[in-house]
């Protein structure tokens, strides 16, 4: 299980792509990065067994994805808020 959305493709709504999925080749679609989304699975657990903090475990993420994701970005997936339709 993934936190952060289905492993399925998606229809991109924003300019932003999601840390864990890419922009596939036609540019409309977003496909999963098993290795980002794996790692954010286990920096989940390490944050929420409070063995890792929020900045520790975005900066963990980033040197192990080469992938940018700041501590409130990691906050944000962590609480289930991304994703999310209003």
């Amino acid at each position: 299980v993934y936190l952060y959305y289905p492993q399925k493709l998606m229809r991109r709504t924003s300019s932003t792509i999601p840390f864990g999925y890419k922009l596939s080749e036609d540019e409309k679609t977003l496909e999963p990065v098993e290795q980002e989304l794996e790692s954010l699975d286990k920096i989940k657990e390490l944050v929420s067994s409070d063995m890792m903090s929020l900045r520790e475990g975005a900066d963990w993420l980033s040197h192990m994805t080469g992938r940018s994701i700041s501590h409130v970005g990691l906050k944000n997936i962590i609480d289930g808020r991304l994703g999310e339709k209003s």
